[in-house]
């Protein structure tokens, strides 16, 4: 599990990308300290696998579920890639629970000031694979954002300079395309619903 707050701006050395998956070497910075062979790290909204390391760079194989549910097919090298590590048991949760398990690709279709702060507005993907609440919670190429101004299939957050200046969000245009995960807890409870409707109406 990850928490959405961004520890470090990587760039993504070299990808290859295949009808069988995608092969990406990161450099983690600062974040190579500690990081073993298995561990997960969330790469902007999507958790993968550390398959190799050699000095700051480590090697991700992506499963073609994964390239199906995220941007990965478009990265090329020298993108800037969000970076967090798994939470510890006992860390401070200062975002909200984010698994990494991209449930699909929106589009950014505004971005103005907002006072210091910036407005960024999405569509979401079609199929209700995403779904948003008012001042709830979303995580947007692996970072935790709340949300506001939901209406049908968009939605709007807002971002402090802080996160601006941390994250890659600040290079969004209108037309990039994001990775959308939503709140795991209200995918649970949703779950459960259409199971107890599924099991009365048997």
């Amino acid at each position: 599990m990850f928490t959405g707050i961004i520890e470090h701006v990587g760039t993504l050395q070299s990808a290859e990308h295949g009808h069988a998956g995608s092969r990406l070497t990161v450099d983690l910075g600062p974040l190579i300290d500690g990081t073993r062979l298995g561990d997960s790290i969330c790469v902007s909204g999507a958790c993968l696998t550390v398959a190799s390391i050699d000095g700051s760079l480590v090697l991700f194989d992506c499963s073609p579920e994964t390239r199906r549910k995220t941007t990965i097919p478009g990265w090329k090298s020298g993108r800037t890639l969000n970076l967090e590590r798994a939470l510890r048991v006992g860390d401070r949760l200062g975002g909200h629970l984010v698994g990494g398990h991209i449930d699909g690709v929106g589009r950014v279709v505004e971005r103005r000031r907002d006072g210091d702060s910036e407005r960024i507005t999405l569509v979401l993907p079609d199929g209700g694979a995403v779904k948003v609440v008012e001042k709830g919670s979303l995580a947007i190429d692996g970072v935790s954002l709340t949300t506001w101004d939901c209406r049908g299939s968009r939605c709007s957050i807002a971002v402090i300079p802080h996160t601006l200046a941390r994250t890659t969000l600040a290079t969004l245009r209108a037309g990039d395309p994001v990775n959308l995960e939503t709140d795991p807890v209200g995918r649970w409870v949703e779950a459960c619903l259409l199971y107890t409707s599924d099991a009365a109406d048997e």
